[in-house]
């Protein structure tokens, strides 16, 4: 097992467990799940925390641009993307 594997495990429990944290529910959250409409279900202000908190837990910084992005990204989408 890769090492990027085990990175993106963790940040998928951490989200999943931040979201939990949020009160969202995260029952059928997979990989495929969209953060925003149609999943999730996150708004602005929600994603808006969640990002704060990745930032925090994991030491990156999130552009304005990327903030918005993170609204049409799956689950899988935002670990791989952090992972990179």
């Amino acid at each position: 097992m890769s090492t990027g594997t085990g990175i993106t495990d963790e940040i998928r429990a951490f989200v999943l467990g931040s979201l939990t944290e949020m009160n969202y529910s995260v029952a059928g959250v997979d990989d495929d799940t969209p953060l925003g409409p149609a999943g999730v279900d996150l708004e602005s202000l929600s994603l808006a925390e969640l990002g704060i908190r990745v930032e925090e837990r994991f030491g990156v910084m999130f552009e304005e641009d990327e903030a918005e992005l993170l609204g049409t990204m799956t689950v899988g989408e935002f670990g791989a993307a952090l992972a990179a």
